[in-house]
């Protein structure tokens, strides 16, 4: 690269290296990656696959009015976000999720730089897909099923089942995220797929008891939209814990040597 392309480059940052041919020997280069690619794309796809998701999510939610029960919401957020990972995930690593984030940068998968742009990239999505799913929707059936917002909690006796619930399924969420995709000796390709059937498992093992949500963008959203407030703080408290604790395992226990702080 000459002098006058390389100040052309100003919002450009070094990747990975590449050898290439020269002559008759390889020659190692390094990859440049714009600053578009490494921060606000990443971004744009958090919240492009977080609209789409919750979307499909509050769908299922308020169709399944019809014929309650925990079969259909579990198949179709399993889906929707096995699907957005797979298509987006190599754009942004596939959270679509404020905690798996959370859980991502405690284990190192994730700049601290980029963790809060995800959330509200996320947390915006949210409110994308949420609006679009009242869009759609009769004004009846969408108000019958509070436009897909978590109302499993209704009295505060549920309180402490709900929150260790959150908890404990988002620990599960966040676990296969870190070391599927992020911990290099677990990594797997099967790992969309595997993330997709932990939410489906979680939602019907849990969602009688909070709804099964795991994602605190997937609850802001529709609370927004329904204006239904009702112990929304469960759906961060649980699981942001369940996040933190998953990231604590990997990086202090499960991780690999390059990601374990201890123990190495």
């Amino acid at each position: 690269m000459s002098t006058t392309e390389s100040k052309s480059e100003l919002f450009t940052v070094v990747g990975a290296n590449i050898t290439v041919e020269q002559g008759s020997r390889p020659v190692t280069s390094r990859k440049i990656v714009t600053a578009f690619e490494r921060y606000i794309q990443p971004c744009l796809a958090e919240l492009v696959g977080c609209t789409l998701f919750v979307f499909v999510g509050c769908g299922s939610v308020i169709e399944n009015t019809l014929v309650p029960g925990n079969i259909q919401p579990a198949l179709a957020h399993g889906l929707a976000l096995a699907i957005v990972i797979a298509v987006l995930g190599p754009i942004s690593g596939g959270h679509f999720n404020p905690a798996v984030s959370v859980s991502v940068c405690v284990s190192g998968g994730l700049e601290l730089l980029l963790l809060g742009p995800y959330i509200l990239s996320q947390m915006v999505g949210g409110m994308i897909g949420a609006g679009l799913a009242k869009a759609v929707f009769p004004k009846n059936v969408y108000a019958s099923a509070e436009g897909g917002a978590f109302d499993t909690v209704e009295t505060s006796n549920g309180i402490g089942r709900a929150t260790v619930a959150e908890m404990v399924m988002t620990l599960f969420l966040s676990l296969m995220v870190c070391m599927g995709a992020i911990n290099a000796r677990t990594r797997t390709p099967l790992a969309p797929l595997c993330v997709g059937l932990t939410v489906t498992a979680n939602i019907l093992a849990g969602g009688s008891i909070s709804g099964g949500c795991m994602n605190p963008a997937r609850a802001f959203g529709p609370a927004v939209a329904a204006n239904y407030w009702t112990y929304h703080w469960i759906y961060w408290v649980g699981p942001v814990t369940g996040a933190l604790i998953s990231g604590s395992l990997v990086r202090l226990m499960l991780g690999d040597q390059k990601t374990r702080l201890l123990l190495k």
